[in-house]
């Protein structure tokens, strides 16, 4: 585990609002959150309590003819809101990675996987076209994904859920991002391939010393991998602590609410092992 320094991303007093004929109606109101070297923070919440939303605003992807960013949001020293599009797209997918909820829709179905692969890293990166593709197919085989080259030539319907979950983490992480948002990032995948997106995260995590931002509302997934955990209702933070606290602890009406109506499930000290292992 890397050592806690001073944190990669700060967000203070965040405030998101989407313009109405009737003024600005707010979707987020003044939260605050930070990511520390290696660390994993959950954000969890139901369906339409401003997860999302909050993810998108980090990277400045909302619409801003229609939505209103306040707050602060800093990368290290610089500070993302309000940032100009070209300046963020130097920043996006190199510096702040984002794994979508659905693959099908993160990549296009008229490109090659290759294709959308390569030209991502050479947006970045000086590489030349087999530097990116020897890099990409890399990527690939440290996800566990067989016959990368072959890949490569697919395209994205030619996959599976799970494989392109796995495409879509490699393509992250393959820059060596200071942060990763993996918003619900296991969502319709089964429950094997779940288990793998879990064990690349955690990987990636301890090998590179990323900072992950982990957005669900599985509970069963935020236990499993975060460190710490924000609980998101109605688009403010109600209740922050550390991932045993929280779960051992629960403080918040919202907290108790959320873990009482969570299923269990008995899992032996050693079939824990095996899942792990």
């Amino acid at each position: 585990m890397v050592e806690q320094t001073s944190p990669v991303l700060q967000v203070k007093d965040l405030k998101v609002a989407v313009k109405t004929e009737r003024g600005n109606l707010p979707l987020v109101h003044a939260i605050d959150f930070e990511l520390k070297p290696g660390r994993v923070l959950g954000l969890v919440g139901e369906s339409g309590s401003g997860k999302t939303v909050t993810s998108l605003s980090l990277l400045q992807m909302l619409d801003r003819k229609t939505t209103t960013i306040e707050g602060s949001i800093r990368l290290r020293t610089r500070e993302l809101n309000g940032l100009k599009d070209d300046e963020m797209r130097c920043i996006r997918g190199k510096e702040i990675a984002l794994i979508m909820q659905n693959p099908m829709n993160a990549f296009s179905p008229v490109y090659t996987i290759g294709t959308q692969f390569i030209d991502t890293i050479r947006t970045h990166t000086k590489l030349n076209k087999k530097q990116a593709a020897e890099l990409a197919i890399s990527s690939m085989m440290d996800v566990n994904l067989s016959t990368p080259s072959e890949l490569l030539r697919k395209y994205p319907f030619e996959l599976s859920g799970g494989m392109l979950q796995r495409v879509m983490i490699a393509l992250s992480v393959c820059l060596k991002p200071s942060v990763i948002i993996a918003d619900e990032p296991t969502t319709a995948l089964d429950v094997t391939n779940q288990l793998q997106v879990l064990r690349l995260l955690n990987r990636v995590r301890q090998a590179h010393g990323t900072s992950i931002l982990l957005i669900s509302h599985d509970l069963g997934v935020i236990a499993e991998l975060a460190d710490d955990v924000a609980v998101m209702q109605h688009g403010r933070i109600v209740e922050q602590a550390n991932v045993f606290e929280l779960f051992d602890h629960p403080k918040h009406t919202y907290t108790k609410t959320l873990l009482a109506a969570r299923p269990m499930l008995q899992i032996s000290p050693q079939m824990a092992n095996c899942i792990w292992s």
